[in-house]
């Protein structure tokens, strides 16, 4: 009898041959499992992300960046999930595999310092929003409206419509002063008149031209007072509240509509003037 090992047949086929068979068997069904893995992995984590965006779409008070940030985390958590079961299927040993990965992120981690300060600052800026889309804001001495926020860096256009992108460790870790932030602002103007004038009737021609502008709102009530004596003028110190969106506009408008109401009603507007006194000789 032939040694069984090497020569006995079954089927038409040698040991050698089944043992091939076999690894090919198992081989392929770890392939078939690593695809339905990854498959099964790829549907959740988009039926994950959906849902996460669905809920801030369906809340009109709920930021859609917010909530798009947060899908995409879920979306990478889940697929990061499926890689390791992947791993696992060809017998991979996904704790050193860890280990590795957690180790090149910290050299990588330490060598983008500065890059990793501005997603940490992109990641608190998504989550506590003091500032959105929209919003007209003074950011580190750059004014803008805002564009876009990324992980990154946030887009400002400014006032002549220039690009301005300012890091978002600069974002965070300055004041920002957000013109958008409350639906009214209050406006405020100083109108000089003349010391001879009649501060009566320069106050209601002030009253009556501001407040006669649709814009100008009456709660809280304005305030218009003398505010000071000059050295050439009696000053009117005026605030009056009016929409944000409208701040800009409604504030330029007063100015010449006073003034012309001013002239108008005769009440002198002063300003400096200067006389040069020449010694006889």
């Amino acid at each position: 009898m032939q040694d069984v090992l090497t020569t006995e047949i079954w089927n038409g086929k040698t040991l050698g041959d089944l043992l091939t068979l076999e690894f090919l068997a198992a081989t392929f069904g770890n392939v078939l499992t690593a695809i339905t893995i990854l498959v099964a992995g790829l549907v959740v984590a988009g039926w994950l992300r959906r849902r996460v965006e669905r809920i801030g779409a369906s809340h009109a008070r709920l930021d859609d960046t917010l909530f798009d940030f947060l899908g995409n985390i879920v979306w990478y958590a889940v697929i990061g999930f499926a890689l390791l079961f992947v791993l696992n299927t060809f017998g991979i040993q996904t704790t050193s595999f860890v280990a590795v990965i957690g180790a090149a992120g910290l050299a990588i981690g330490l060598a983008l310092q500065g890059t990793l300060s501005n997603v940490a600052a992109g990641v608190m800026i998504i989550m506590f929003r003091p500032i959105r889309i929209g919003d007209f804001v003074d950011i580190n001495s750059q004014m803008g409206t805002v564009k876009h926020i990324s992980l990154n860096y946030t887009e400002l256009a400014s006032i002549g419509n220039v690009q301005i992108i300012v890091p978002n460790s600069a974002v965070w870790g300055n004041t920002i002063t957000n013109y958008s932030a409350y639906p009214v602002r209050r406006a405020e103007w100083t109108f000089g008149v003349g010391y001879g004038a009649n501060l009566k009737q320069a106050e209601d021609v002030v009253r009556t031209t501001i407040m006669g502008d649709p814009r100008s709102k009456t709660d809280p009530a304005p305030f218009i007072q003398v505010n000071n004596l000059g050295d050439f003028s009696v000053d009117f110190l005026v605030r009056v509240w009016c929409d944000s969106a409208d701040y800009f506009a409604y504030q330029a408008d007063m100015k010449r509509q006073v003034k012309e109401a001013l002239d108008a009603a005769g009440v002198d507007i002063p300003f400096p003037t200067r006389r040069i006194l020449q010694a006889a000789e």
